[in-house]
């Protein structure tokens, strides 16, 4: 079986480098250095008969909802804010989800702006029959930081 590059404990690469936690970045490598990002294993779920349509595979909307949850993981390494989604973008299916499958949600900061950060989230399925790991999906994610007023604020400062 496929390994993941990181695990919820620490965020190792295989190159050893560790996340810096505020920086969406490993060591030295960042967005202008043109080196890869870390993605972070955010989320795990063995899928459940609850989930499925009447095809028998997994509702599109329970990977739509893993994503979002996924995402806002990533932000909470910006910060203790409450972190709201602004903006999902296209997502398309590869590959149907089948019960009992183990999904498996990535996610990368691949941009930070003053009130937001830019996630990329890619999602596998691991099957259950083979343990195959397969592409199900990706979503890049917009995560705003909010105050108490519900407005947008810098995510650099201390949560109030």
């Amino acid at each position: 079986m496929n390994k993941p590059e990181s695990d919820l404990g620490g965020a190792r690469a295989a190159t050893g480098r560790e996340h810096q936690p505020g920086s969406g970045v490993a060591g030295s490598e960042g967005n202008s250095g043109g080196g890869e990002l870390l993605r972070h294993l955010t989320l795990r779920v063995v899928t459940m008969p609850r989930d499925t349509n009447h095809y028998g595979t997994i509702f599109g909307g329970v990977i739509l909802s893993y994503i979002d949850q996924a995402g806002f993981v990533e932000a909470r390494r910006h910060g203790a804010h409450k972190w709201v989604t602004a903006a999902l973008d296209r997502v398309e299916f590869k590959s149907p989800v089948q019960v009992g499958d183990t999904v498996n949600l990535y996610a990368r900061t691949i941009r930070e702006g003053r009130t937001s950060v830019t996630i990329e989230v890619e999602v596998e399925a691991e099957r259950f029959t083979t343990g195959q790991v397969v592409p199900v999906t990706s979503a890049t994610l917009t995560m705003v930081a909010i105050g108490p007023d519900g407005r947008s604020i810098p995510f650099r400062v201390p949560a109030p």
